[in-house]
């Protein structure tokens, strides 16, 4: 997959893990957006490099989707656990 890919990939990722975490974000739709691209940068590196189940070139496996969404589910968490008051 391209880097334009992971990028789709990172969007699409972090509407999923807002949906599965609801609520005020600190950094509001931008800021989720971002997280959901890092997310997917993270959740494919571990996924590759720890797991090791390599990313394919496909963009449709379900275990890429899986590594994206939880990495962004899981920097998602932590934001708000670090930010999660500065919007109040």
């Amino acid at each position: 997959m391209t880097v334009l890919s992971w990028i789709i990939l990172g969007l699409l990722a972090g509407a999923i893990a807002k949906v599965l975490l609801p609520g005020r974000d600190p950094g509001g739709l931008i800021g989720t957006t971002l997280i959901g691209i890092a997310g997917a940068f993270v959740g494919g590196w571990i996924s590759a490099h720890w797991l090791d189940h390599p990313i394919t070139r496909d963009f449709y496996d379900g275990a890429t989707w899986a590594a994206a969404t939880g990495g962004s589910f899981v920097l998602l968490v932590l934001y708000r656990l670090l930010f999660g008051n500065s919007r109040d």
